[in-house]
């Protein structure tokens, strides 16, 4: 096993950008999860006005900056999802498909675009509704199986369960058209429809289409972007849909720390960058705190 990070940031944005330079300032150990297109909801802004030095700015424009800043303090991303993370004491454990991560301190700015929960998914999760491919893919060798798929990005998850499965079901939510290799096409069926729940009985063995169409799946892969915090850390204290923190941006598990839109309205560029610095000095001082227990 790997020597333990300092600090585990998960996400992208502004609020993860901002932690992991905050964290290479501190001189702590850390790695930065999320996406090399930093933010698709960044991505997609027309213009911003109200981040200082950026006025007039397209989403995109600043999304380079913010890359051209990280490339210039030698700053790396790690292209994969976090799909648990175990609290285990004195340090937390992630899961980042067959990888794990163990680390003194977390930072979740994962954004608040993890959607609401399909019905019968929560019911079903580990039992035939699954948020990694790469985890549970060799699980339903050889059977039927669907994706629910948020971005272009997922794919590539796809294909890898085309490797295994007898036969993908594919509901792509984004507007480009899917664009699988021909060797992968024959056993992935792209299917424009809206999922609405996933049924069973002691295992999921249906999702159900707003169609009315019924697909036979031995299990539904959902390839989210982010994943809801309560799923993502077990006994995370959540004020509705947001991770509940304090000024310190400390959650209710200590060592944890949340920041940017995931923490609350306002859901603003400037303020989530703000926390992320502020989460990154927190969890610093969490470390120093605790580094000879």
């Amino acid at each position: 096993m790997d020597e333990k990070l300092d600090i585990a940031i998960i996400g992208t944005g502004p609020a993860g950008i901002s932690a992991a330079i905050t964290a290479a300032a501190r001189g702590k150990s850390f790695r930065l999860f999320g996406s090399r297109e930093i933010s698709a909801k960044l991505q997609k802004a027309h213009q911003i006005n109200n981040y200082p030095g950026f006025y007039g700015r397209s989403g995109s424009e600043i999304a380079q900056a913010f890359m051209d800043h990280l490339t210039a303090m030698h700053i790396g991303i790690t292209d994969e999802r976090i799909t648990n993370i175990y609290a285990m004491g004195s340090y937390f454990s992630l899961l980042a498909g067959q990888k794990q991560y163990d680390t003194k301190t977390v930072i979740i700015a994962t954004g608040v675009d993890f959607g609401k929960p399909y019905e019968g998914e929560e019911h079903f999760l580990g039992r035939g509704v699954s948020y990694c491919a790469t985890c549970d893919g060799m699980l339903y060798k050889g059977r039927d199986v669907a994706v629910i798929a948020s971005s272009a990005s997922e794919e590539k998850e796809a294909e890898f369960l085309a490797s295994v499965c007898s036969h993908i079901f594919y509901i792509p939510l984004y507007k480009e058209e899917p664009a699988f290799s021909s060797a992968d096409k024959a056993n992935i069926e792209v299917i424009h429809d809206v999922p609405e729940k996933i049924t069973g009985a002691l295992k999921a063995q249906q999702l159900i289409l707003k169609s009315g169409r019924s697909l036979d799946a031995a299990c539904t892969f959902i390839l989210r972007t982010s994943i809801a915090p309560a799923t993502l850390l077990s006994g995370l204290k959540m004020d509705g849909n947001h991770i509940a923190v304090n000024r310190k941006l400390e959650t209710n598990i200590p060592g944890c720390f949340a920041a940017g839109d995931i923490t609350g309205t306002p859901y603003q560029y400037v303020k989530a960058a703000g926390e992320g610095n502020v989460a990154a000095l927190s969890a610093a001082a969490y470390i120093d705190l605790h580094k000879n227990s």
